[in-house]
């Protein structure tokens, strides 16, 4: 896997403006936010998607995200927040390590979303719960 730039910032290569870091996860405010406070949450771990970080490092993630939440909801008065994370180039994924974005709701600042939303029949499904609940085995 080709560094990222996420991956020059784990390394001191590039500065970056840190928020929290342990062993296993590293914060730090987006240099392209969306609003004030807009962070970053990453593992230390090299991985481009989501399913493919191991159980540590994703159990890492859950431990400290919450935690930036509310620090970052702290520090800039927000009441409302976004935690963003995609998968994939059609996905709007642009960096290639997995990252979580912590995006606060300041008045019309932070993320702007559709939601193309459609209605799940039962013949959808049954079949995509089967095969789910298969590979969950």
């Amino acid at each position: 896997m080709p560094d990222t730039i996420f991956d020059q910032i784990l390394s001191g290569q590039i500065p970056s403006y840190t928020v929290y870091e342990d062993e296993q996860v590293y914060a730090f405010l987006d240099i392209h936010p969306l609003s004030p406070g807009h962070t970053l949450v990453i593992p230390r771990e090299r991985r481009a998607f989501l399913h493919e970080l191991s159980d540590e490092s994703a159990a890492a993630i859950g431990r400290v995200l919450p935690r930036i939440c509310r620090a970052v909801l702290a520090a800039t008065g927000a009441e409302h927040y976004n935690v963003l994370q995609n998968n994939g180039a059609p996905a709007h994924q642009a960096v290639f390590h997995v990252h979580f974005h912590v995006i606060p709701r300041i008045g019309d600042a932070g993320l702007g979303i559709g939601w193309p939303a459609r209605r799940l029949e039962a013949a959808e499904a049954e079949p995509l719960l089967g095969a789910i609940r298969a590979a969950l085995d």
